[in-house]
């Protein structure tokens, strides 16, 4: 069996809107990683182990961005904001349908 490893946020499909974009982008907030860093080619096991940095990072908020202090909820809503901006210049839809 290959290994998977991930595109990279930058190669991630709607902006990086998705469950380990949304990893990336987090550690990005948190200081975790650099805004440099994609994690273009990181295996499942880096990704998991970014995943429990994050998560812990976020459990003093309890998950929640309302919670955050001033200066991370500005960069999250920063992130956020940008990613959702682009995409939805190239089509993605917030919207549920019925699949979903």
């Amino acid at each position: 069996m290959t290994e998977q490893h991930y595109v990279g946020i930058d190669q991630d499909k709607d902006e990086g809107l998705t469950h380990l974009g949304r990893i990336v982008r987090d550690a990005w907030v948190f200081g975790i990683l650099s805004e440099t860093e994609n994690c273009s080619g990181w295996s499942s096991a880096e990704m998991q182990l970014l995943y429990e940095k994050v998560h812990a990072a976020w459990e003093p908020y309890a998950h929640l961005p309302s919670r955050l202090p001033d200066d991370l909820r500005e960069r999250h809503m920063q992130l956020y904001s940008e990613a959702i901006t682009e995409a939805k210049k190239k089509g993605w839809a917030v919207d549920l349908g019925d699949d979903d």
